[in-house]
């Protein structure tokens, strides 16, 4: 073999990777690579940025995405104190439902009703609240009537190839007329 066959087959990278070898360097570069770095930069709390299509933010030091139903989850996620007096919010059936409904303590809601009660101003407060719960229901019931109103006879066939059909069936229009009109006259009653 001559001497000019064997510079060909070893590539100068090979030889380096040899000499890395043999001087116990193994892992040591053998050739030079050339590349784009993507530019770093660093967040503070509470920073939002956008990434790859998402929106970023860091909280009490942990990355997180933000998402369009964060404001919802914070109406319903009780804090561990009350933002109104600062006391702490021991997880209880009485404190949970006045976060749901107040975005306050239990203690801090009884303080409110106290006063308001003080000012003559309860009555009015107690029929907002009561019209408020009535509202919602009406508007439930509303969206019953309108699902069984819209909802149509479906047929299925059984395993056995028997064909039924299950809900719907006939209509009475001057039922549904008479239910809209109680619903209407629901919603016109104030408490």
């Amino acid at each position: 073999m001559s001497e000019s066959n064997l510079k060909k087959e070893f590539s100068k990278r090979d030889v380096q990777r040899m000499r890395n070898i043999i001087s116990q360097k193994s892992g040591d570069a053998t050739g030079t690579q050339v590349g784009y770095n993507k530019q770093h930069q660093d967040y503070q709390e509470g920073d939002v940025w956008e990434e790859s299509g998402k929106q970023w933010t860091i909280k009490n030091g942990i990355k997180q995405t933000v998402t369009k139903f964060d404001k919802l989850k914070q109406m319903f996620i009780m804090p561990i104190a009350c933002p109104k007096c600062s006391q702490a919010m021991v997880v209880n059936d009485l404190n949970k439902k006045m976060w749901n409904i107040h975005q306050m303590c239990f203690d801090c809601v009884i303080k409110m009703e106290a006063q308001l009660k003080v000012e003559g101003k309860y009555e009015e407060y107690e029929r907002n609240m009561m019209n408020k719960n009535k509202n919602a229901m009406v508007d439930d019931f509303e969206k019953a009537v309108e699902d069984f109103y819209n909802t149509r006879a479906e047929s299925y066939v059984t395993e056995q190839g028997d064909v039924e059909t299950w809900g719907g069936g006939k209509i009475n229009e001057e039922e549904i007329k008479n239910v809209k009109e109680y619903i209407k006259k629901l919603r016109e009653h104030q408490i």
